[in-house]
Order: C-alpha cells, then sequence, then structure tokens
C-alpha cells in the first residue's frame, strides 16, 4: 500500500482522484472539476503529482482485476466506412464472448490479422 504521510488531503480523496484518471478517459482539468463538483478543492497539477506518484500502483491494480481471457478465441470481421471508404474491422473475442483487442485495416488480410491477435494473446497468456 502507498504512504499518504505528509499529504495535505485525505486518502480517500487522492485514492478517488487517482481513479478516476485511471479508470476513466478523463485529463487532469475534468478530475479537478468533478471533485470540485464534490466540494473538494484540489488543483489539476496537484493531481497529477498524484497520478505520477500512486498512478502505476493503481494501474497494477486495475489490471489485475481485469477478467483474464478464456482459451479459445476466433475472429471477427465486419465491414466499415471511415470517411466513405471501406475498411475491415477485425475483433478477437474469447468463448465468454469478451472482445479482447480490435484491428482496423484498409485492405483485407485475414492472415496479417490472425498473426496480429496470436502474438498479441501469447502474451497474455
Amino acid at each position: 500500500m502507498p504512504s499518504y504521510k505528509g499529504h495535505r488531503y485525505l486518502a480517500e480523496i487522492i485514492n478517488h482522484c487517482v481513479w478516476l484518471y485511471f479508470r476513466f478517459p478523463l485529463s487532469f482539468r475534468e478530475v479537478e472539476e468533478i471533485m470540485l463538483e464534490r466540494g473538494v478543492v484540489v488543483s489539476y497539477e496537484t493531481i497529477r503529482r498524484w497520478c505520477a506518484k500512486f498512478g502505476q500502483t493503481y494501474a497494477n491494480q486495475l489490471r489485475r482485476r481485469r477478467a483474464q481471457p478464456g482459451d479459445k478465441w476466433h475472429l471477427d470481421e465486419v465491414f466499415i466506412r471511415i470517411n466513405g471508404r471501406q475498411h475491415y474491422l477485425w475483433r478477437a473475442v474469447d468463448q465468454h464472448g469478451t472482445v479482447l483487442d480490435v484491428l482496423v485495416q484498409s485492405r483485407r488480410n485475414g492472415n496479417a490479422a490472425n498473426r496480429y491477435f496470436r502474438r498479441l494473446l501469447k502474451g497474455l497468456h
């Protein structure tokens, strides 16, 4: 557990700010605004320092809580249009229906997508 000794704010406030930043795609200023709405006045620079100091610990905890992918997976292929041009969206989905990763290609190449996901998933097991 990280030490909060010498910090002006309570450990719960620090935990919540760091959790907000790493759990959701928020900027430091957005976290500052959320905390201001809750009645806690803290600057974005302070939140940045907390995230630099305690962030790795929280990122590791979030990564550990994430569901592990299943043993079996398959590729889903979807045709999408981006700026009027057809692209190919490949998704790696495990047997539980969890999307493991997504790949978008401008040219259809199933073998390259399969190699990409095999290499990616090798590191997860």
